[in-house]
């Protein structure tokens, strides 16, 4: 059973693309960057990788080290959903 709310992942700009540039290089992941720019699915993707601290790929385009970043600077974010979504 699907997980409520997980539907987004059905309109992800990324599920036509290749996954190497989601978890690849540097440079694979700035073009997956720009894939996630015009992306319907873009802000649910990122709550869920800042709410379950996702570690690795971009997600919601956002790379690994700059949620990281995001997440020291805002440690008392309890649900990215809410905030990113509210």
């Amino acid at each position: 059973m699907r997980e409520s709310g997980e539907h987004w992942r059905e309109s992800a700009v990324c599920r036509q693309g290749d996954a190497e540039q989601l978890f690849g290089t540097t440079a694979h992941q700035d073009r997956a960057k720009v894939l996630c720019t015009g992306c319907p699915a873009r802000i649910p993707c990122l709550a869920e990788a800042l709410d379950k601290r996702i570690e690795f790929g971009v997600w919601g385009g956002m790379t690994e080290r700059e949620r990281r970043a995001l997440l020291r600077r805002r440690p008392r974010v309890s649900s990215w959903k809410a905030v990113l979504t509210g």
